[in-house]
């Protein structure tokens, strides 16, 4: 038995299942949103959130194959689970195609234009790997590659797509990418010692400092925008206000020469604020509509 804890934990472990948390929740506020246009059972529900964690988990599995030799030679990622040996390239591979297999048949399950989307959307995912390999933009990629999560959801429930939701995919974007700017300053000189493209490797790091300032901000403009658009309350409003004081938080808490507390801010205010995005959705929408 704890044979089959330590797996599931190393694999855990491998893939990041806990940051999962970044984006499932813009995912479940979209579902929120298509509620308004049709109605939603729980399998739905259900598949949505097996698809997230079947995609997620396939893309950072892959991630860490195509990286296993860049990681090795990276003191900071050196102990990653591929390059320290607790689990092999073919355990990897499987799990990337078991992953991939799950995302395809939960999309299959939410209808046939979400199974047919399935295919170009791993390829957007997998091909993220390599960006770092010959553009600084790799940053913004990941974070569109991420923002398609809302927009899916959306999708396969209502099988349409609108401004709005558009929007939610766009502060999810400059949210994912304003924050991989931050995590970047951490390799910067690993980057450019071994020839790996990133904002902060080729502009410096209080420049990609500033950019995921700006990135930020748009994130922060980007939410409040959908308050007018979605003729929210004033419960979105106020998670609205309180996701702007924790992003102003997190650039407070790492700044350039203060890297000691990147981890704080990953994974304690990001969890944070991205659960305050959903429960601005669901909350307004459950006093507001559904009560």
């Amino acid at each position: 038995m704890k044979k089959y804890v330590f797996a599931i934990k190393t694999y855990s472990e491998m893939i990041k299942i806990s940051h999962t948390i970044f984006a499932l929740p813009f995912a479940l506020s979209a579902v929120v949103l298509a509620s308004r246009y049709t109605d939603i059972n729980f399998n739905q529900i259900l598949f949505i959130i097996l698809a997230m964690t079947g995609a997620r988990s396939a893309a950072m599995g892959f991630n860490r194959i195509a990286d296993k030799k860049i990681d090795s030679s990276n003191p900071r990622t050196r102990q990653r689970e591929l390059p320290s040996g607790k689990i092999s390239s073919k355990s990897a591979w499987f799990f990337v195609f078991f992953s991939s297999a799950l995302f395809i048949f939960s999309a299959f399950m939410l209808g046939s234009l979400c199974f047919y989307l399935s295919f170009p959307v791993l390829l957007v995912l997998f091909f993220y790997s390599y960006t770092k390999r010959f553009t600084s933009l790799a940053h913004i990629y990941l974070g569109f590659a991420i923002s398609l999560a809302p927009a899916g959801a959306f999708i396969a429930l209502t099988n349409s797509i609108n401004w709005g939701i558009i929007i939610l995919s766009l502060t999810l974007l400059t949210y994912i990418s304003g924050f991989d700017i931050l995590y970047a300053c951490q390799d910067l000189d690993f980057d450019n010692e071994n020839n790996l493209h990133s904002i902060p490797a080729k502009l410096g790091e209080k420049k990609a400092f500033f950019i995921s300032d700006i990135l930020h901000l748009i994130t922060f403009v980007s939410f409040m925008s959908l308050y007018f658009i979605f003729s929210m309350n004033y419960i979105f409003l106020l998670s609205a206000f309180l996701i702007g004081i924790l992003l102003i938080m997190e650039h407070i808490v790492v700044r350039p020469g203060k890297m000691e507390k990147i981890d704080l801010a990953f994974f304690n205010i990001n969890s944070v604020i991205s659960i305050t995005l959903f429960l601005g959705f669901f909350l307004d929408e459950l006093f507001f509509r559904w009560i």
